[in-house]
């Protein structure tokens, strides 16, 4: 077997005597006692050094639901069990066997047969509707590598798009897009990505705002919420469902924090067009405004603080600048249109008096308001996250305990109180060749496949885009992160080719020239963090099975590569798998010394199947964010250009947008119920993260069986909407608009308002007839029918919450779903 194959990590005999105090009366030999002696003694001995249980059962690993243990029988996955302490076992974890025992595996490195046959561009309109060639490892190895030093050499770095992106697995060796980058920034540069798709308008008006992005900040510690708040606002988010994932390996501490504002009775209230799970599990008030109305509705909120003067004129005199600009826009000093509850209730459709009672009991009570991505997932959705903060502040609340906004509650657990350890540091990309061009906006690759030499503004600045020749995904799934599928698959046509790193036949993966069979996370040796917020625990990610079929890791993969190309040395730094762990570890061990944490011998570590919890500070817990700032603003100002909140952003002024001005500002979107468009399509998408899978990952195991209606994705459609279209509970239904048209099934309930529909994201897509440009999706795909546009010039987000549609009961032939098939070939 190749040294670059993967092989389990060979463990030591040897006896270790650790410096630690706390070890150096256990005698232990690694290797030579049980592991689950080995586990308890060491528990003993560092309590932050957790025994899993009496009786370990299984091999221990992690994955984006959770840390577990995997039961294995005679090389097969066969269950899983949670660890001890984890509040919230997530379900998903279950689905560990069935992800590595999949149906749809890609077995072996496959080539497009038209590619093969013509080479780079042939037949590019066949992606997803060819047959597939099986190759030997050293074929296909040899295939990319030449593509990659071909265009290199007559195109230059910024014809290869290798800012592959997307919720790759855990682990922090195996981290596949941090591999590729490392691959291609060693071989001569890449076309990479600015942003994501999760928070690319917040995180953008965020750090003019507020000095930071914000959404991926720690927030105002759980306890201290639960201590303090006492109106919280849950606006467009759904934690109890998107809390279940996390980017690491989650903690789970997000849903003991609203099991306990349930216990304790604090008042809670939803604004969404949906009764979601979270609000029946709180017990939260509904309030369902229209969709992509948030901004009108804040507005509203803001002028009944201002006008009945519920404001903290000192706070906002202290901490911001620009509110007086925003005022007058309140007022209509600007335009002649006070933004009165009136005038907010006549676009979002919530009772003016409503809207009033909800400002007055934010102003009266001490109140966390919980912001979601979704709301800024849309056109114009920087002024949401924008309007949020500039009601906190009008509270004057921010920085007090309980009080202010949070932008990740409903995500990874933000506000899981910080523990005091290490952390660990993953694999390095390396550093950027200096002809490396520049990045585009993630949302924008198919307007930038389709429009070489395009340029577009995007924060200031203006960005060209390149021609590009080449695609590599590793980690990714653009097929489901996409808007508007059936121009990405137009688009998806005009690279020479496309490379995909992927255990699964997914839409991406077919509508790829080359595809390499890469492991799951359970056929291979890692460590991860577990807590994305709290840095609460190391897990070790034991190989639970061998690679299946001819699949082989990431990390061997990219060798391979970096071997053909000529600097296997510099990308493996001569060492394997298991030195770049122990390395990992070890660093982190450093700086948990430094923090006067002792840990065990990283052989020790991995020989006891165990995992690491570091301890909490008492202070940490009653951690409030900006309440520094709010002490002393001088002496801890805002990273923005006055060190304070802005409110009016002179920078953004400047920019001179239309679409996004220097104050928040209410702005109809490009679609919605008011639209032109409405005529014929008159019902208002709202999209999920659906509650059983993490977007398209798990779609193709039997969870599917929770969710399904009439076998494809569901659509909530409320009463009086089905009523009126004759269709009735579990009926089948094709959602269309102007871009697409999907297959879903019915459910019908009052938890929508009348006017929007909800499909939840994530369904793999599976056209009737792939080359029939707009075949109707049987699975259900909701991004046939979203719209590809920029939130604005200032951020270029994506819009993939919104989009107008009309439904009807399906009355065709019933098509077999195939999206989790294998195509021809393979």
């Amino acid at each position: 077997m190749s040294k670059y194959q993967q092989q389990p990590l060979a463990m030591s005999r040897r006896r270790f005597l650790t410096g630690a105090s706390a070890l150096a009366a256990v005698p232990l030999f690694a290797g030579l006692w049980p592991k689950s002696a080995l586990a308890e003694a060491i528990s003993q001995a560092l309590p932050q050094f957790v025994a899993l249980r009496q009786a370990q059962k299984g091999i221990l690993t992690g994955a984006h639901w959770g840390a577990f243990e995997a039961i294995v029988q005679d090389g097969k996955m066969v269950g899983v069990l949670p660890v001890k302490d984890d509040p919230y076992p997530n379900d998903l974890i279950t689905m560990a066997p069935h992800q590595v025992h999949a149906e749809n595996r890609i077995k072996y490195p496959m080539v497009r047969k038209s590619w093969l046959e013509g080479g780079p561009g042939s037949r590019t309109e066949l992606r997803g509707n060819d047959e597939w060639v099986r190759v030997s490892w050293e074929k296909a190895i040899d295939l990319v590598g030449n593509e990659i030093v071909r265009l290199q050499k007559d195109h230059g770095p910024q014809s290869i798009y290798a800012g592959s992106y997307g919720w790759k697995s855990v682990g922090m060796l195996h981290n596949s897009r941090t591999l590729l980058q490392r691959l291609m920034n060693l071989s001569g540069g890449f076309l990479g990505y600015a942003g994501d798709y999760s928070t690319g308008a917040a995180q953008v008006i965020m750090s003019h705002v507020m000095g930071s992005m914000e959404v991926y900040e720690q927030q105002t510690a759980w306890p201290n919420v639960i201590d303090n708040s006492q109106l919280v606002i849950l606006w467009g988010c759904n934690p109890m469902v998107t809390l279940k994932n996390s980017w690491n390996v989650p903690d789970h501490v997000g849903q003991t924090g609203f099991e306990a504002l349930k216990k304790k009775g604090t008042r809670i209230i939803s604004i969404d067009p949906v009764h979601s799970d979270s609000a029946k599990y709180v017990g939260a008030q509904w309030i369902a405004p229209r969709p992509y109305t948030d901004s009108a509705m804040l507005i509203g909120i803001a002028h009944t603080l201002l006008t009945e003067k519920l404001h903290n004129p000192d706070f906002l005199k202290t901490y911001t600048v620009g509110f007086d600009k925003f005022q007058a826009y309140l007022l209509g000093e600007t335009d002649g249109t006070p933004k009165t509850a009136e005038w907010a209730a006549d676009i979002s459709g919530v009772d003016a008096e409503v809207l009033r009672q909800l400002a007055r009991d934010m102003a009266k009570q001490r109140t966390m308001i919980m912001g979601g991505w979704g709301i800024q997932r849309q056109h114009h959705g920087e002024q949401q996250h924008w309007l949020l903060v500039t009601v906190a502040a009008m509270l004057g609340q921010i920085g007090l305990p309980g009080g202010g906004f949070g932008f990740s509650y409903h995500y990874s657990s933000g506000g899981s109180p910080t523990a005091k350890g290490g952390i660990l540091s993953g694999i390095s990309a390396g550093n950027a060749p200096k002809n490396s061009p520049t990045p585009i906006p993630v949302a924008r690759i198919a307007e930038c496949l389709t429009n070489p030499g395009k340029t577009i503004h995007f924060n200031g600045t203006d960005v060209t885009y390149p021609d590009v020749k080449m695609v590599y995904v590793a980690g990714g799934n653009t097929f489901h992160q996409h808007q508007d599928t059936n121009n990405l698959v137009k688009a998806w046509q005009r690279p020479e080719t496309i490379v995909v790193n992927e255990p699964y036949w997914t839409a991406t993966a077919k509508h790829a020239d080359i595809v390499l069979p890469a492991t799951t996370s359970y056929e291979r040796n890692d460590l991860e963090m577990g807590g994305d917020y709290s840095q609460l625990y190391v897990f070790p990610m034991h190989q639970c099975v061998p690679p299946q079929h001819e699949s082989r890791n990431d990390f061997d993969i990219f060798a391979a590569l970096a071997a053909k190309l000529g600097v296997l040395d510099a990308f493996t730094e001569g060492k394997d798998e298991t030195q770049w762990l122990k390395g990992m570890y070890d660093d982190m061990k450093l700086q948990a010394r430094a923090a006067r944490v002792a840990l065990p011998p990283f052989d020790m570590f991995w020989e006891s199947n165990n995992y690491i919890r570091f301890p909490i500070p008492q202070e940490n817990k009653q951690w409030v964010r900006f309440a520094d700032y709010r002490e002393n603003p001088l002496l801890n100002p805002l990273g923005t250009p006055s060190g304070k909140i802005e409110i009016y952003s002179d920078a953004i002024s400047k920019m001179e947008y239309l679409d996004c001005k220097g104050i928040p500002t209410w702005m109809p979107p490009h679609e919605w119920y008011r639209g032109p468009e409405a005529a014929k399509y008159p019902l208002s998408l709202n999209t999920a993260h659906p509650t059983n899978r993490l977007h398209s990952q798990l779609d193709n195991t039997p969870l599917r069986k929770k969710y399904a209606v009439a076998d494809r994705e569901a659509i909530l459609i409320h009463p009086e909407d089905a009523k009126s279209r004759n269709i009735t509970n579990g009926d089948l239904v094709r959602a269309f608009n102007d871009r697409g048209q999907i297959l879903v099934g019915a459910i019908v309930s009052e938890d929508v308002r009348p006017g929007a529909v909800r499909i939840s994201e994530g369904a793999w897509y599976d056209p009737a007839d792939p080359s029939t440009p707009g075949s109707i999706c049987k699975n259900g795909n909701v991004n046939c029918l979203t719209f590809d546009i920029g939130s604005s010039n200032l951020a270029q987000g994506n819009c993939g919450q919104m989009a107008q549609l009309e439904i009807e009961k399906y009355q065709g032939e019933v098509l077999k779903n195939t999206a989790h098939d294998v195509p021809a070939g393979a």
